[in-house]
């Protein structure tokens, strides 16, 4: 019965470090890496800061089984925070959201929309504020074309890389109020 224990088998035994047969037990014999099963594995980034560590999706019949980090990632080398490692779960969590969610003004309910019919009602109010909001020359009669109807804080999950095309989008649409929160 002893010799089922850890300890025992470790100071008994050849494996004085416990790093091979001693850490053995029946249970973990029999257990296999996640990966193992994986049919598919997609190179991706991290999705909580902007550091983008690389990280290795793997899923099984569609569904993500195992996230680890990329050890081909310049950026990462393999590692990833509490929070990435844990990515997984924003994955597989029963209470995800996939679907446009709505709520009409002054509405009690939550209705699911159509991705492209969700696209252009963004798009309708966006040309809608940019037009309520539209200087084209101040009361001096210089020429300004900006909008104060459109601003822009971009977050700090977003990359350098983001944040220059979401600048040159809002640049492009007239808006002046244009800021970011990017760490790198």
């Amino acid at each position: 019965m002893f010799a089922r224990w850890p300890l025992l088998r470790q100071i008994a035994g050849t494996d004085r470090l416990g790093l091979g047969a001693a850490a053995v037990s029946e249970h973990t014999e029999h257990l296999r890496p996640r990966t193992e099963t994986a049919d598919k594995v997609a190179a991706s980034v991290c999705p909580y800061c902007a550091v983008g560590c690389g990280q290795l999706v793997y899923a099984q019949g569609g569904k993500v089984t195992q996230i680890e980090g990329d050890p081909d990632s310049p950026i990462s080398r393999g590692r990833l925070c509490p929070k990435g490692s844990a990515s997984k779960e924003l994955v597989n969590q029963e209470g995800r959201l996939t679907r446009v969610r709505y709520r009409r003004p002054h509405g009690t309910r939550w209705e699911e929309l159509d991705l492209d019919v969700a696209m252009d009602m963004i798009a309708d109010r966006v040309i809608a504020a940019r037009d309520a909001g539209w200087e084209e020359t101040d009361a001096e009669g210089r020429r300004l074309r900006r909008t104060l109807g459109i601003a822009s804080l971009g977050g700090a999950t977003l990359d350098i890389e983001e944040n220059y095309l979401m600048k040159k989008l809002y640049s492009a649409l007239g808006a002046v109020q244009i800021e970011n929160q990017a760490r790198i």
